[in-house]
C-alpha cells in the first residue's frame, strides 16, 4: 500500500498509441472521470482500471488492437491505440526443423515462452512454470499455517 503513491506518479500522460511489450505492463493515466474501459481484442492486451485514473496496461500477444474508456454516462473520453511490440530482452531463436524455441539470455540462456514457438517447446516450458508456480503457493500456504 505505501507503493501506490510512486505507481501513480510513475503513470505517463496519455499518447495517441500506447506501446507495451509483450508480457510486460505500462502505467497509463486516464481522466478522472473514466469508470469504463471497453477493449477492442483482449488476446493483444489487456486493460485494468485502477482508482485516481490509472490504466494498467499488459501485453499479451504482437499487433495492436484499441481501447475506449467511457464515464458513467457512456460518453467516449478517450479511444486510442495499443501496440504491442516484441520482447526487449535479448532473445534468441533456436529452430528445429519447423519447431522454434525461444532463449532469453540475460547473462545466462533460459527458456522463455514466446508466441510462435513449437507446440511441443511451450507446453513443456508452461508446465514447469506452471508445477513451480503451484510449489510456490503450496509453500507460502504452509509457511503460514
Amino acid at each position: 500500500m505505501l507503493l501506490w503513491p510512486v505507481a501513480a506518479l510513475a503513470a505517463e500522460p496519455l499518447a495517441s498509441t500506447i506501446a507495451v511489450n509483450v508480457d510486460q505492463s505500462r502505467l497509463v493515466k486516464l481522466p478522472a472521470r473514466v469508470t469504463t474501459i471497453v477493449v477492442g481484442n483482449p488476446l493483444i492486451a489487456d486493460v485494468a482500471l485502477q482508482a485516481g485514473g490509472v490504466m494498467v496496461v499488459t501485453g499479451r500477444g504482437y499487433g495492436a488492437t484499441n481501447f475506449i474508456a467511457m464515464d458513467r454516462s457512456g460518453e467516449v473520453v478517450v479511444d486510442r491505440t495499443i501496440q504491442v511490440e516484441g520482447p526487449s530482452d535479448q532473445l534468441i531463436t533456436v529452430y528445429r526443423g519447423v519447431d522454434r524455441e525461444s532463449w532469453s539470455c540475460m547473462p545466462i540462456c533460459q527458456k522463455r515462452v514466446n508466441l510462435g514457438d513449437g507446440e511441443a517447446y511451450f507446453k513443456s516450458a508452461m508446465d514447469q512454470a506452471v508445477t513451480l508456480s503451484n510449489q510456490a503457493i503450496t509453500a507460502a500456504t504452509a509457511s503460514k499455517q
